[in-house]
């Protein structure tokens, strides 16, 4: 658990508990929704089963960082299938709208990486999605870097960056 105070209430950062998937789908829902020109796209999935899925996936993470007693982000890795043991997928990572350059979104990565060095991770990938200059920013204030392995093409909807972990 981190604790931080960039404002008068702290902000903790701990795992997501089961019953807590209906707010995250929701904060997902908020923050997906300003990339996409018509809003958060209607893809059929049902968004709160699948965090319910993520939530209690074995080997798999879900942090939240909440301030004010209210969810103000949220981050889902794991480890991919048929990646070497020192990789992690960052899934989703999430900052409420409402919330945004507050100091959260660095306050969770910080914790993701921590976690990461902790399990012995060296690398970490992610998609972002091309239209979202805002989060591409983020992560590259971050340190991500476009993945050299996984250039993107001109038809591509998300770029794959690449993160080393840093070592103690």
């Amino acid at each position: 658990m981190i604790e931080t105070n960039r404002s008068a209430a702290p902000l903790v950062i701990r795992t997501v508990l089961p019953a807590e998937a209906e707010e995250v789908a929701a904060l997902h829902r908020r923050a997906r929704a300003t990339y996409y020109p018509d809003g958060f796209p209607d893809d059929g999935a049902d968004w709160q089963a699948r965090w319910r899925e993520a939530i209690a996936r074995p080997g798999g993470r879900v942090l939240c960082a909440v301030r004010d007693g209210r969810m103000a982000g949220i981050a889902c890795f794991r480890r991919p299938d048929g990646e070497p043991s020192g990789v992690v997928k960052l899934l989703q990572f999430h900052v409420d709208p409402d919330r945004w350059r507050s100091g959260i979104g660095t306050a969770l990565h910080t914790a993701c990486v921590e976690e990461w060095r902790v399990d012995g991770v060296r690398t970490a990938v992610l998609e972002v999605h091309a239209g979202n200059e805002r989060a591409q920013g983020f992560y590259a204030r971050q340190g991500w870097v476009a993945d050299p392995e996984h250039p993107a093409g001109p038809d591509d909807h998300h770029l794959r960056l690449r993160f080393t972990v840093p070592g103690e």
